[in-house]
């Protein structure tokens, strides 16, 4: 996935001073949602469940050190599939992340 760069009129230090905190706040959110999974029985998430499977590779992308993080997460999130439901029956809503090709249900 190719982005556009646009020049930033904050320098890095700037950028750290001004989103630091709102940032640390949301990485502490998901902390909390990761501890409360583990309360309520663990690891149901990794082996049966597409949406914490896709949680898990994008904490991976948060931690790599490569650029276009945002780009390259939401589209572990997407459906990239070209073919369109064709019924809506059975489903009660969107998931939040899509299941991958021979993912488990």
């Amino acid at each position: 996935m190719k982005t556009k760069h646009i020049d930033n009129p904050l320098t890095s230090q700037q950028v750290v001073d001004h989103y630091f905190l709102e940032h640390r706040a949301k990485v502490i959110d998901i902390a909390a949602f990761l501890d409360r999974v583990d309360r309520a029985g663990g690891m149901v998430s990794l082996g049966t469940d597409h949406r914490m499977a896709a949680l898990y590779e994008a904490l991976d992308v948060l931690s790599d050190w490569r650029g276009d993080r945002a780009g390259r997460i939401l589209a572990i999130f997407s459906n990239n599939g070209a073919e369109l439901t064709r019924s809506a029956e059975g489903v009660k809503g969107a998931t939040g992340a899509a299941r991958k090709e021979g993912q488990y249900l």
